[in-house]
């Protein structure tokens, strides 16, 4: 599973003209689930995440988590974090989980996220979606539960 964090002041997410889910003061996560993905990869990105110290404390540091600072959580899937774009102009995503298994492990992520007593949003899997966000910091984080990066 790959992961982009983002901390925001506030994030949204539209399909079509309908707001399906917005947070506040939070992280935004978009999520990709790879074809060999199970859901120790969902456990360990969820627990990685909540926990990580990418909040401000009261000198300025990122010294706190998102369960410090009582901030939510917006998850987005896109399988487009599996693009490979190593040969020719358009992205292979073949390394992507198929949709009813990706389906299937971003709703247990979104579970697992849950698990920990954070307020949750999320997106329509597999719908076209416009995302809004204004990045604090700026600070985004990228993940991997093959830790490959």
């Amino acid at each position: 599973m790959r992961a982009v964090i983002q901390r925001v002041t506030s994030a949204a997410v539209k399909v079509g003209e309908t707001c399906v889910g917005k947070i506040g003061h939070g992280l935004l996560v978009l999520l990709g689930v790879g074809a060999e993905d199970r859901e120790a990869d969902a456990d360990y990105l969820a627990d990685k995440i909540v926990h990580l110290r990418i909040f401000p404390d009261e000198r300025g540091k990122m010294n706190r988590s998102l369960t410090e600072v009582n901030g939510h959580i917006l998850v987005v899937s896109q399988f487009t974090l599996y693009g490979d774009c190593r040969r020719g102009r358009r992205p292979s995503y073949s390394a992507a989980a198929p949709p009813d298994r990706a389906k299937r492990l971003y709703e247990y992520f979104v579970a697992r996220l849950k698990s920990y007593g954070v307020h949750v949003e999320t997106g329509v899997f597999q719908e076209m979606m416009d995302v809004e966000l204004i990045n604090h910091g700026p600070v985004t984080i990228l993940l991997d539960s093959q830790k490959t990066f």
